[in-house]
């Protein structure tokens, strides 16, 4: 299947099957978020316009990156995310770079947004419904983040071949910059990460779903989507749901979270 890579900024048009990458974390998160329960993830570019979402309706959750911030309900941290009760909620997720490439082409016929953590799926997801050449989207570091040309060179291959050798992408991933930064912020006892976030983020094909951003009352809403099985993802996955101390993706002990 044709495809491309560009960066944020070299988005020019409109692709007609985009797949949006964000490793280290936005789209990490967001699939802990569907993990841990939730309806969808409204994807937003700014801290006013999630605060005002979440001050419009009613039960609605903000997270973004950073500290944690007056106004927000958690952290752009899986680490974090995945001891949380989200059942039924929407989340507004607001990220410096995954949310806006999404946002930047939610125009598209075609949106998914990936990581290594719903890689296998998306790549099923788009051999199955994608209409045309896909258009990839590294939003990291303006479309040069190692971890995520790393997810994007794996995904590719997978539409190439229908399968690759994981290992030495994930190398790329572990000894990029966007992991280092993130350890750093554990040493220093930064708020807003978590001694596993890079573990986590480096967990392919943890999930069986895909997903999808779509238009919904002019706002980009990101669900996800049942994807083609396959052995190899299924044996993966009941893998990562016996490792020491995971939590389940959903379960009683999961805390709650008010709003």
């Amino acid at each position: 299947m044709d495809h491309r890579f560009v960066g944020i900024p070299e988005l020019a048009d409109v692709p007609r099957v985009a797949v949006v990458v964000d490793v280290m974390r936005a789209f990490t998160v967001a699939a802990w978020v569907f993990a841990r329960g939730a309806e969808k993830i409204v994807l937003v570019t700014s801290d006013a316009e999630a605060l005002a979402l979440k001050g419009s309706r009613s039960g609605w959750l903000a997270l973004k990156d950073g500290a944690p911030a007056r106004g927000f309900d958690t952290v752009n941290s899986p680490g974090l995310i995945r001891s949380l009760d989200l059942a039924g909620r929407t989340v507004v997720q607001r990220t410096t770079a995954g949310t806006v490439g999404a946002v930047a082409v939610a125009s598209a016929p075609l949106v998914l947004c990936a990581s290594f953590v719903v890689a296998g799926a998306t790549a099923r997801f788009v051999k199955t419904e994608g209409p045309g050449p896909v258009t990839f989207v590294v939003t990291g570091d303006d479309g040069h983040a190692a971890e995520d040309v790393a997810c994007v060179e794996y995904i590719g291959q997978h539409l190439d071949r229908g399968d690759a050798e994981v290992a030495p992408y994930l190398h790329r991933a572990r000894t990029s910059r966007a992991a280092a930064d993130l350890a750093e912020g554990v040493r220093r006892g930064y708020q807003g990460v978590h001694p596993d976030d890079v573990d986590l983020c480096l967990e392919v094909d943890r999930f069986p779903f895909a997903m999808v951003a779509r238009q919904e009352d002019s706002l980009t809403v990101l669900r996800p989507v049942a994807a083609p099985e396959s052995d190899f993802t299924t044996a993966r996955r009941n893998h990562h749901r016996g490792a020491p101390g995971l939590l389940p993706e959903a379960g009683p002990d999961a805390g709650p979270v008010t709003a």
